[in-house]
């Protein structure tokens, strides 16, 4: 039988894709590298020479997550027919969508994404998410200055700190899926921290008080009900 080689890019991609399967399927904590080795059927030294750990393996997925983001991102900033307010809006609903559209594998990732042994992971990735992303934020601002509805001084500070408070928004929020949170009290809190987030997003902009909407609550509503089942 004749050996086939695959490209290095192709291979690496097709364990991703069965790892992040086997995480909605199985869980992380219950998946097993020879359970990724089955489902390819590649040896374990083959595994092993593009992933050393599962934890790397993890790292992998959610930079490749981080990096199709950025590509989703790129043409709302780049539309010159956007207004800024309008791209800053559009930039994290688009985001949003992209989570909904993949949300059964998003609430399996909330199951370890929040554990210990997984901080130095979740750090990492922040700072690469910052120094992915606040650079789109910043030339928003930079139009949004143009067009007298932002008055940042420091374009490139506003847009990293302004993502640092969306991160810790999605956080907070994350941190209640993960814990099982459900229902309208629920509801309540997660609306009233992102009308907070909101504020304290404008000041940091120098935007006008109520003029950027940054999360659909019914779209909210819709993840605090998918995980109802998890608590049954």
């Amino acid at each position: 039988m004749v050996r086939v080689v695959k490209d290095h890019t192709v291979r690496r991609n097709e364990i991703l894709d069965v790892a992040q399967q086997l995480m909605v399927t199985t869980g992380y904590e219950q998946m097993t590298i020879q359970d990724i080795l089955d489902g390819l059927g590649i040896s374990k030294g083959a595994f092993y020479h593009y992933f050393r750990s599962k934890q790397e393996l993890l790292e992998a997925i959610i930079e490749r997550m981080l990096d199709d983001a950025d590509k989703l991102l790129a043409p709302i900033i780049n539309d010159p027919a956007l207004p800024a307010l309008e791209k800053f809006e559009r930039f994290f609903t688009s985001v949003s969508d992209w989570k909904t559209a993949q949300k059964s594998f998003v609430l399996a990732l909330l199951k370890v994404w929040y554990q210990d042994d997984n901080a130095i992971v979740r750090q990492k990735l922040r700072l690469t998410m910052v120094q992915h992303i606040s650079p789109l934020i910043a030339t928003i601002i930079r139009q949004g200055n143009q067009e007298g509805v932002m008055a940042a001084s420091d374009p490139d500070l506003a847009g990293e700190v302004a993502l640092q408070l969306v991160y810790d928004l999605s956080d907070t929020m994350g941190w209640m899926l993960a814990s099982h949170e459900s229902g309208i009290d629920s509801l309540e809190r997660i609306e009233s921290k992102i009308a907070g987030y909101s504020e304290a997003i404008e000041r940091v902009l120098g935007a006008a008080p109520g003029s950027l909407y940054l999360v659909d609550m019914e779209v909210m509503r819709q993840w605090v009900l998918a995980i109802e089942p998890v608590q049954a």
